[in-house]
Parts: structure tokens; sequence; C-alpha cells
């Protein structure tokens, strides 16, 4: 059963055709991740996905709601972490969490309740009650987990949830996800720059390539698609797109990257 489900979903800015005729589907509780180079079409789809850009052609469902018919009904089942960071600096991390409790309509009764548990689910109890301006990015990461299933979500979007976080930041996010697929059998899809991300989180990985699906596939499988015995993530993404990861980016890639690596700290 598939829980996000795309048919020929296509968006174009002018003459440019970003995502191009996607078709997709993604199970109930997979982690999935999309994986290709700058300008691939990664982030165009993702916020098709959450409602945040409309399609140009095509469609696409997410727990059963079309993304342009039921938009309202999409963002109820969703959440969503974004690349840049979405916290609010002057404020508490318990205060972060009781105004977006107040946006998502959680009932008065379960606030507190579904509060407590999420700070105690990202390890942020002691720190609850400190302004997030004073975290480290590990902490704003988990804290934005924390806000992004304070709701209950069936699916939970993340747009290169570690950019920006040292090693260990990272494996701490890492394990969170994973709790959240344990524990909860949320749907987890996300984008990532990092193939040893991809190849320890992701049940099934496609790989983008000028806004087409160029590979789709369990790491396992994509690696043994190229041929090669010792072949790494790092070999299938330079094989199915032609690029090398150390390419860099564009200037308002690397502009980005560096934005939410000084916010983070």
């Amino acid at each position: 059963m598939h829980i996000i489900e795309t048919d020929s979903l296509t968006r174009r800015f002018g003459e440019l055709t970003a995502v191009d005729s996607l078709d997709l589907g993604v199970g109930v509780g997979e982690v999935f991740g999309l994986l290709g180079p700058n300008g691939a079409g990664k982030t165009t789809v993702v916020k098709m996905l959450t409602t945040l850009l409309p399609p140009t052609s095509g469609r696409a469902t997410v727990a059963g709601f079309d993304v342009q018919k039921h938009a309202a009904q999409v963002r109820a089942q969703i959440g969503y972490v974004p690349q840049l960071v979405s916290v609010d600096g002057t404020l508490t991390a318990y205060e972060n969490l009781l105004i977006f409790a107040k946006i998502y309509g959680v009932p008065r009764s379960e606030r507190q309740p579904r509060i407590a548990a999420a700070l105690q689910f990202v390890g942020l109890e002691e720190a609850s009650h400190r302004q997030v301006r004073t975290y480290s990015g590990g902490m704003m990461r988990r804290l934005e987990i924390a806000l992004a299933i304070l709701h209950r979500p069936r699916v939970l979007f993340l747009d290169e949830p570690t950019v920006g976080l040292d090693p260990l930041a990272r494996q701490v996010v890492w394990q969170h996800l994973r709790l959240l697929r344990e524990q909860y059998r949320m749907t987890i899809f996300l984008t990532t720059h990092f193939m040893d991300e991809a190849d320890s989180l992701c049940d099934r990985v496609a790989i983008m390539n000028l806004g087409r699906i160029a590979a789709l596939g369990t790491p396992e499988d994509l690696k043994a698609s190229i041929g090669r015995p010792d072949a790494t993530l790092d070999d299938v993404f330079a094989h199915y797109t032609g690029h090398d990861l150390d390419s860099g980016g564009n200037y308002r890639e690397i502009s980005r990257n560096r934005r939410t690596a000084a916010r983070l700290g």
C-alpha cells in the first residue's frame, strides 16, 4: 500500500521543467530517500508533496488526499522539516512547541502531555526552558523534529535534515529518525546529499537527474546494478547522474548551505 503516490507529476518554471512526469510510490512505514545533484528537482518534489508548490500537471496523493484538491487534509497528515532553520530562537523549546500545538489545533487537554512526550523523545527535557538561540545545531534539528511530529503525522518530510551538522550531531538525528520509524511506523521521505546517510537510513532511494528518476531501488540493489562488487552509493550516484559528489554546487546552493551551517553553529 502506498501512502505517497505521484502520477506524471510535473512542475515547470517558464521554459524550465524542474520535475518531468514523475511516477513514484512510497509505502507505509518506509524510509525513502531522494538523491540527486543540485538542480535535479528534489526540493521541488518535496514542495509539491507538502502543498507548498502547485504542480503544473499530473497529480500526487499523500495519505490518500490529493495535494491540490485537499491541501488542508494533506497538511494535517504530514510533518515537514525544511533545510533552513525554522524555529524561533528568541523563544524556548517549550514555547515553540506550544505555539505549534495551537496552530495545528491540538486539543488544549492534550497539549501538555504531547509537548512533554515530544521533548522526551528528542532528549530536550532539561533544555526545554532555555532560549533556542543558545542551542547547538544538533539540538535545533531535534527540536524541529519534535515540532514536526507533535500533531502525530503519518508522513514526515525532511529536506537535507543534517546539512551543517557535525558527524556526532548527524548520528543523533539518524537515531531519532530510526526510532520514529520503529516506534510509530511513520513514513519518512527525505532528501540528502550524503550517500552514507541514504545508505544507513533508507529502505529505498531514488536518484533524480534533470527532473526525472534515473534509478530506483534499495541501496544494495542499486550498488549491484552497476556491476561492481565493491560499489558504493557514491559510485551509483556518479554512474546514473554523471555528476561527482564534490562538484560544489552553484552559488545559490553554496550560499544556502553556508547560511544553514552558520545558523546551526
